[in-house]
């Protein structure tokens, strides 16, 4: 009898497969991994051999530099890679650009690791495809009763009435880098905000990423290239980081919004100094993670912070 420990198990390293001879999102470096995203706390540097999607390994390469791994093999969602004995394929997960789940199947057995996943829509991504399998091993960072997700459009709404609530004032929103940032720019289009949106240059690359691979992000530029008044209502984006920096001050008397998860949980708002808090997670929240009967797996070396 195959039992599941025996295609997948917890290690110091990472999630292992023992009969293809891999780790999934390792968190040392090793001689086989299976990358399902380019966050911090998922993709790293130093392996010998990476297997993700091409977005994925674009990223890599652009947070790493092109030898960020010995050899990088680029998998199609939907493709079917031998390792082994083991048929691994990467599905749309619906997180960021790039993103997959990883299917692993062995003599009959279908485990598939989500890597971090939200089963709502992003402008920016493919959506999360569901995967028939006899073991989902899922990651939940906000799988908490507290947490219950608003619609992004919602949030949106409540940032365009602030800024035309207050025209004399900018409005600085903190977003993660690679994803939020880019969802965020896409989500503002899509509610008709087709002006200049200014950005700080820690975003500038992966904005670029995006535009290659696809998806329009409209009217950017540097949030240094106009003077101070000049910012009066308009949005600039930035990395949560920059919102207590001395760089916020070149923004006349600027509205402190940050998009992410944790902004439910208003302690977290107060602490950051957030004046604006917009709920917008890209993870599933508690309403689309329980129901299923599960157990914790406990893996050691994913932060909460870096994408949420």
């Amino acid at each position: 009898m195959i039992r599941p420990q025996d295609l997948l198990c917890p290690k110091p390293e990472g999630l292992y497969c023992a009969p293809g001879d891999f780790y999934i999102d390792p968190v040392r470096p090793v001689a086989r991994a299976v990358i399902t995203h380019g966050h911090a706390d998922h993709a790293r540097a130093g392996h010998d051999a990476v297997l993700a999607t091409p977005e994925t390994l674009d990223i890599m390469a652009e947070r790493y530099g092109l030898d960020f791994a010995r050899a990088k093999q680029a998998a199609a969602y939907g493709e079917v890679v031998p390792r082994d004995d083991v048929a691994v394929t990467l599905v749309p997960a619906g997180h960021v650009l790039g993103s997959a789940q990883a299917v692993v199947r062995w003599k009959g057995l279908t485990m598939v690791v989500s890597g971090d996943y939200k089963r709502r829509r992003d402008p920016t991504c493919p959506a999360f495809e569901p995967v028939p399998c006899d073991v989902f091993i899922s990651e939940a960072t906000f799988g908490l009763p507290v947490f219950r997700h608003p619609d992004d459009g919602e949030e949106i709404g409540r940032l365009l009435r602030s800024v035309a609530q207050f025209p004399e004032r900018a409005h600085l929103i903190g977003a993660y880098a690679l994803g939020k940032a880019q969802r965020i720019i896409r989500l503002l289009r899509e509610a008709g905000w087709d002006r200049t949106i200014y950005v700080h240059g820690a975003l500038e690359r992966l904005n670029a990423l995006y535009e290659k691979h696809g998806v329009d992000l409209g009217p950017l530029a540097p949030a240094t290239t106009a003077s101070k008044q000049d910012f009066a209502g308009q949005i600039i984006i930035a990395p949560p980081s920059a919102l207590q920096d001395r760089w916020s001050r070149r923004f006349p008397d600027p509205v402190a919004a940050f998009a992410s998860g944790w902004m439910q949980v208003r302690a977290r708002a107060r602490q950051r100094g957030v004046e604006l808090p917009l709920v917008i997670s890209d993870h599933a929240d508690w309403a689309e993670l329980h129901g299923v009967p599960a157990r914790a797996l406990a893996l050691v070396g994913y932060e909460d912070d870096e994408d949420g």
